[in-house]
């Protein structure tokens, strides 16, 4: 009996601990070939009593809504920190840009605008800016920076995890040229797309920032480039490396720390 009841508060703690709510939501698009689903994942207790801010999470190349989730614990920090996380769909390798030689692939205006609408319309959040994160990781971290840098009233808060923030530094490969142009008949489609070349729209915005990425991982100089790009324009930013690749397990734990640094900026803001 003794071993029954242990037994039970066993498994009661682990679903206390897992008391996230998981949604998945199709939302229509103006700007897309085609209506997305994206995951939403709602923290332990989620009320209509309360409202919660909110962080955009972007996947990789490749990937989809639903990769983050099935890679990683990304839903307990929903629980952690007690915020909605939004998984939006990028469409594989559409890189999150208003593309100008692909038509209606605007995933910069579709993620920016019509998800983040359709997240207030439909869930408690806190519609206000200094409530708002977007981050993501590779080509997430690439967009969630072309994102926010074109929607700055709209994302108070900025990360990226394993960023490319120079795309033309690998302009043949992940489908780049498919959004972006060929580099030789349109350069300013690229350079005009760099990170660290539209960073100083950040200055007087007051907007977190930070930036994480392995030593060992192939987009590690473009993120150090950004670094010193905003040091030299004097934005204050959380900027970290440490050991490690462009890989899963990297991802999983960087995306705590991210948590932890949105969840504090959210607190200040109140």
């Amino acid at each position: 009996m003794k071993k029954l009841a242990v037994l039970i508060s066993t498994i009661l703690a682990s679903s206390a601990v897992n008391a996230f709510q998981i949604e998945t939501v199709e939302i229509d698009s103006d700007n897309t070939p085609e209506n997305h689903k994206a995951t939403v994942i709602l923290p332990d207790g989620y009320s209509q009593d309360q409202r919660y801010p909110v962080v955009y999470v972007l996947h990789g190349w490749s990937g989809d809504y639903k990769v983050w989730h099935e890679k990683t614990k990304i839903a307990k920090q929903a629980d952690i920190h007690n915020l909605i996380i939004v998984l939006p769909e990028g469409n594989y390798d559409k890189w999150y840009i208003d593309s100008p030689v692909k038509k209606r692939s605007n995933y910069q205006t579709y993620i920016g605008q019509e998800v983040v609408e359709y997240i207030d319309k439909h869930f408690r959040t806190k519609a206000e800016k200094t409530q708002r994160a977007i981050t993501g990781l590779s080509m997430g971290g690439f967009g969630a920076f072309n994102i926010a840098l074109n929607n700055l009233d709209t994302f108070g808060n900025i990360g990226s995890i394993s960023g490319g923030f120079e795309p033309k530094d690998f302009r043949y490969t992940w489908g780049l040229e498919e959004v972006f142009g060929d580099y030789d008949k349109y350069p300013t489609n690229w350079d005009n797309r760099a990170i660290k070349n539209t960073a100083h729209k950040l200055i007087f915005k007051d907007i977190n920032i930070t930036i994480d990425c392995g030593i060992d991982d192939f987009f590690i100089d473009s993120n150090r480039e950004l670094h010193v790009k905003l040091q030299q324009l004097e934005l204050d930013h959380d900027y970290s490396e440490r050991p490690g690749g462009h890989t899963w397990v990297y991802w999983d734990n960087a995306i705590q720390y991210q948590m932890l640094f949105f969840s504090n900026k959210f607190a200040q803001a109140n």
